[in-house]
């Protein structure tokens, strides 16, 4: 008997993370924020059947998906198996990619809401998908983002599969399709094969608050759309942000995530009232996620101390009410003469600092490598090894070790290799964000 009981929403934390401590006229306060969500999971199983997600898979159905065939069989195989793994209640559709956006179910610019005859309706739609035309994402999310403003779903997501570049469409217009459908629905997004863009696959993905990997080959894809649809079928609590309030005289320096992966999001503030500014961080299921925020305060004499700063989690209200408050944190500046008190790094702060140093070693290391500059490439990709190795990073190690030949990791002496498959080296760009946690002591 089903159990229409009104669900529990998952619980939030929030903990701060730093060393409060600051030299006589020190003004740089690092803190990380780590929020927890827990709880949620069974309570998405009940709130799923009532509606609570809208899902739209785009495919790419360009010329290119043809070669080599099982591109195409592969992408129809994997969304297939996404949708049988969508909840019943959940809406859906399957749009068709390529110079221009088709339905493909249910059409007619409806959702199709899950259930056992929906689910083979799809399938067997899916039968039609063929490849032939050119590529034009911003088209795709265009009608995706149509398609899911028509639902009152709390959980708003795309997912998008492509294996070429955005070579229909300027960029500028895709960039502005990615600025329009922001906060509106969240999109993980795919590369197939390595005749794709990393750079456009990720900025997709970072601009819609989702994922972004490789599947070098199709045979994997089902098992990745799976996987990405149990991910939307967890989450439960949409559109949470996380606000910072300052004291008059202090100024936010940068809000990045830093875990599970690194995304900047200091230029997406929104204005919320004096002095305080929203950061977006999209949909929560059972999940934990780390924040480094860095404040400049005014400069103090030793003994003083001050609330540099408050993070607030939010979640919107209903219309015309305000957003309820889901936990919250404070981060604090404290004034001190003890050398050993103010020179001391907070392990988390530090950890994350070399988390985001080498997500960027890497990024400037490949594309020194682009170029031909070797000694450069070697330079970054060298530092790159000696921060994954010293941080415990052993998946972005062994990624690593595909493009260089290993000397010293400690010391971060490498040479490149002299051929790296496309397949390796898109991998390490693509994951190079992907970060690990803080070592328990």
């Amino acid at each position: 008997m089903a159990n229409f009981a009104k669900p529990s929403a998952p619980r939030f934390s929030v903990e701060v993370y730093q060393n409060e401590f600051l030299p006589e006229g020190g003004r740089d306060v690092h803190a990380i924020v780590t929020v927890t969500s827990t709880g949620g999971a069974t309570a998405t199983r009940a709130a799923s059947a009532h509606g609570s997600a809208a899902v739209v898979i785009m495919v790419d159905c360009s010329g290119s998906m043809e070669y080599p065939p099982d591109k195409m069989r592969g992408a129809r195989e994997a969304t297939a198996a996404a949708i049988d793994t969508l909840r019943d209640g959940t809406a859906f559709a399957v749009i068709a990619g390529t110079h221009v956006a088709k339905e493909v179910y249910p059409g007619q610019g409806r959702l199709a809401v899950a259930d056992p005859a929906t689910r083979a309706q799809a399938r067997e739609a899916l039968r039609g998908l063929s490849s032939g035309g050119g590529t034009a994402i911003g088209t795709w999310l265009r009608l995706a983002d149509g398609l899911l403003r028509q639902s009152s779903a709390a959980i708003r997501h795309g997912i998008l599969l492509t294996d070429g570049r955005n070579e229909h469409e300027d960029p500028a217009v895709l960039r502005a399709t990615l600025d329009a459908c922001a906060g509106r629905f969240t999109c993980d997004a795919r590369g197939v094969g390595t005749d794709w863009e990393v750079k456009e696959v990720t900025s997709i993905a970072s601009a819609l608050l989702g994922s972004a990997d490789i599947v070098a080959d199709p045979a994997h894809l089902t098992e990745d759309f799976t996987l990405m649809m149990e991910n939307v079928m967890g989450k439960e609590v949409a559109d949470v942000a996380l606000r910072l309030w300052t004291p008059v005289g202090v100024e936010i320096q940068y809000v990045k995530q830093v875990a599970p992966t690194v995304q900047d999001l200091s230029d997406r503030r929104t204005g919320a009232g004096p002095r305080a500014g929203d950061y977006p961080t999209g949909s929560w299921g059972d999940e934990s996620r780390e924040y480094h925020v860095c404040v400049r305060v005014p400069a103090a004499s030793v003994g003083q101390e001050m609330l540099a700063a408050r993070a607030t989690l939010l979640q919107p209200g209903a219309p015309g009410e305000p957003p309820a408050t889901l936990a919250q944190g404070l981060v604090r500046a404290v004034w001190t003469d003890d050398l050993a008190a103010s020179t001391a790094i907070n392990p988390q702060v530090a950890h994350y600092t070399g988390q985001a140093e080498l997500a960027q070693a890497i990024q400037q290391g490949l594309e020194a490598r682009k170029l031909g500059d070797v000694d450069g490439a070697t330079a970054k990709l060298g530092r790159a090894v000696q921060l994954a190795s010293a941080s415990g990073n052993a998946d972005t190690a062994k990624l690593l070790a595909k493009v260089v030949d290993v000397v010293d990791a400690a010391a971060g002496t490498v040479r490149l290799k002299a051929k790296v498959a496309d397949a390796d080296e898109m991998t390490l760009e693509t994951r190079s964000i992907q970060t690990v946690r803080v070592k328990k002591t």
